[in-house]
């Protein structure tokens, strides 16, 4: 089993910049890929940028191309959300995800959730 915890979310102006932090437990930290994924108001959940267990193999949404960056760090057993240049259509709750074993793609499966954090951006 692993547990996620989001936090580093909040409200913040369009421009701005915020990260995330998803801190993991039950498992070492390069048994499992990555992700961050986002779900709007009304909207289903989407992919916004995965990793690999080693932080080689990253992927990102073509909305957050240039502007997010996913990172992680094992020895912490944390990933990260550099989130830059804000638009008000990122306002979302975001999802960190975890995949065991996985190669960090995001149509894998993602089995492990944690329980989100809000993200809003004022225009």
């Amino acid at each position: 089993q692993v547990q996620l915890v989001e936090s580093g979310g909040g409200l913040v102006q369009a421009g701005g910049s915020l990260r995330l932090s998803c801190a993991a437990s039950g498992r070492t930290s390069d048994t499992y890929a990555m992700g961050w994924f986002r779900q709007a108001p009304g909207k289903e959940r989407v992919f916004v940028a995965t990793i690999g267990r080693f932080g080689i193999n990253k992927y990102y949404a073509d909305s957050v191309k240039g502007r997010f960056t996913i990172s992680r760090d094992n020895a912490k057993n944390t990933v990260y959300l550099q989130m830059n240049s804000l638009k008000p259509e990122d306002t979302a709750v975001y999802y960190c995800a975890a995949d065991l074993y996985g190669s960090g793609a995001p149509t894998r499966p993602y089995n492990y959730w944690g329980q989100g954090t809000q993200v809003t951006v004022s225009s």
